[in-house]
């Protein structure tokens, strides 16, 4: 931590810039400031996506608990009705669960890869701050392999490549959702 008491320890910042200010070092600043908004957004996320979990478990286990209850009424004409109906609505509300916990695979995604780029963004600012391997396109290499090794689908490495060929994030991602639709012409969701 630096002492703030003593001036020649505190290091140069862009606000207050000296001969020892570095472009490096506020990089590094904002790759931080990012890295923590992204977990700051996953972790209030996290937590309002667990009560969701738990509310749609109590769901379902009351649905299960409504439809035991109806199967256990008698097979009078008027009760039959009213089971089919009870029946129809539980049919109807656990295709919604089931939508809902779709929902919750793609946010789990969503988190995976936040969390992947917070840790590409680490790994990138300990490069940056290395005098000795910032100007090592061997150490630039080594980080980009290393990132595309953390890469999961197919998919994203096949991003990856075509940012590194292309340098185009627009084409990359273009060129990404090519495949997707290629893969699901018919709107298919894929489960994770």
């Amino acid at each position: 931590m630096v002492n703030t008491t003593e001036n020649t320890n505190t290091p140069s910042m862009a606000s207050r810039p000296d001969l020892d200010w570095s472009q490096v070092r506020e990089t590094i600043l904002m790759l931080n400031l990012s890295m923590t908004q992204i977990e700051l957004a996953l972790t209030d996320s996290s937590s309002s996506v667990g009560e969701l979990t738990d509310s749609f478990t109590s769901i379902s286990a009351a649905l299960s608990a409504i439809r035991e209850v109806a199967k256990s009424l008698p097979d009078t004409p008027k009760v039959s009705a009213a089971k089919s109906e009870i029946e129809n609505l539980g049919d109807e509300v656990s295709n919604k669960v089931g939508q809902a916990i779709i929902a919750f695979q793609f946010y789990d995604r969503l988190s995976q890869r936040l969390s992947q780029v917070c840790r590409n963004l680490d790994d990138l600012g300990v490069l940056v701050n290395d005098p000795v391997r910032l100007y090592n396109p061997y150490a630039w290499v080594a980080l980009q392999q290393k990132i595309r090794s953390k890469h999961v689908t197919e998919d994203d490495k096949h991003m990856f490549d075509t940012l590194m060929e292309t340098r185009d994030v627009q084409k990359a991602l273009a060129e990404f959702m090519k495949r997707k639709r290629e893969k699901q012409p018919d709107g298919d969701i894929e489960l994770f």
